[in-house]
């Protein structure tokens, strides 16, 4: 695996960072989440670049499309860019209509992004569907994770046209894929924020973020997200083998909560208010890190694809 970035994969990000600047951040997300709507704008200008289509495209792949999901999430997009782009883009052979939510057969709990989604790709069991959600099928829930929630009827999910045998476990591997390349993303974000505050926000004299106990704290926090970051690149570069994938996702969810929990703690009490943007990001490591089951499903996948099924 190389370590560093082609030019190509460079050019890539350069432009999705800038289009992200124009059409997504903080303030952005703050408005959206007020309204529980989706970000049909961004969708529509990520579609119009070709960033949706990137895992298909000439020279480009499945690492570059976690790449740009990674962007989208650090950005506080309110896209559904990993279900479509990496999820969809795998299992499908033709584009499907977005925005696309991922589900799992019988679920009750809120779904993201199902109160807008045009598609969705169900996990039964060693079989994945695509189901195209009928008008009223879906009730908009109410959310404080920063993605647009809805609960589906209980026959919502239930037809659909099969993808095919072991489409279930294709999909269950591309979802961690994409559920740690967005919180690899989210957490950087996370991250960034809380350096910025520390930098400016003084005690006796000094700026918080000079204090040595501080340091180490962010130090373990950046450690712990630069390992998501490489086995997030990894599975998606290698077409997400059931046990890169799971680890990929177990590693992101476990520093999920490590980072939810220091960056708040080092933020003080403002990091617990909505005047600040440490919200935007980290209440949705709250929503990732527990979606497909959490870390315990995801590490129980680890030991099937490494060592089998219990007899």
């Amino acid at each position: 695996m190389d370590f560093e970035l082609s030019d190509d994969q460079r050019a890539i990000l350069e432009a999705v960072v800038a289009l992200l600047a124009q059409h997504a951040g903080p303030e952005r997300a703050i408005q959206l989440g007020a309204k529980g709507d989706y970000d049909f704008a961004l969708d529509g200008a990520l579609f119009g670049a070709g960033f949706r289509e990137v895992a298909r495209a000439d020279g480009a792949g499945f690492l570059e499309a976690a790449l740009v999901c990674e962007a989208c999430a650090r950005a506080g997009g309110v896209v559904a860019y990993g279900a479509q782009a990496l999820v969809a883009a795998a299992l499908c052979e033709q584009m499907v209509d977005g925005p696309v939510a991922l589900a799992r057969a019988g679920q009750r709990g809120p779904v993201r992004f199902a109160a807008h989604a045009r598609s969705v790709l169900v996990e039964d069991g060693a079989e994945a569907r695509l189901v195209s959600p009928e008008p009223g099928s879906v009730e908009p829930a109410a959310s404080s994770f920063g993605y647009p929630m809805g609960r589906f009827a209980e026959s919502a999910l239930a037809a659909g046209v099969s993808l095919g045998e072991g489409s279930g476990e294709r999909l269950r591997a591309w979802w961690r894929v994409a559920l740690a390349a967005e919180m690899l993303g989210t957490m950087r974000a996370c991250l960034e924020v809380t350096i910025a505050y520390l930098e400016q926000r003084r005690q006796f004299g000094r700026a918080i973020g000079s204090f040595q106990a501080v340091q180490h704290r962010l130090a373990e926090c950046a450690v712990g997200i630069e390992g998501a970051r490489w086995l997030a690149y990894e599975a998606a570069a290698a077409g997400a083998p059931p046990a890169l994938s799971a680890t990929a996702a177990a590693w992101a969810a476990e520093t999920a909560l490590r980072v939810f929990g220091e960056t708040h703690q080092l933020s003080g009490a403002i990091g617990f208010t909505r005047e600040h943007d440490l919200h935007v990001w980290s209440m949705r490591l709250q929503a990732l890190r527990l979606e497909l089951e959490g870390v315990g499903a995801h590490r129980r996948a680890i030991a099937r694809a490494r060592y089998g099924s219990a007899p």
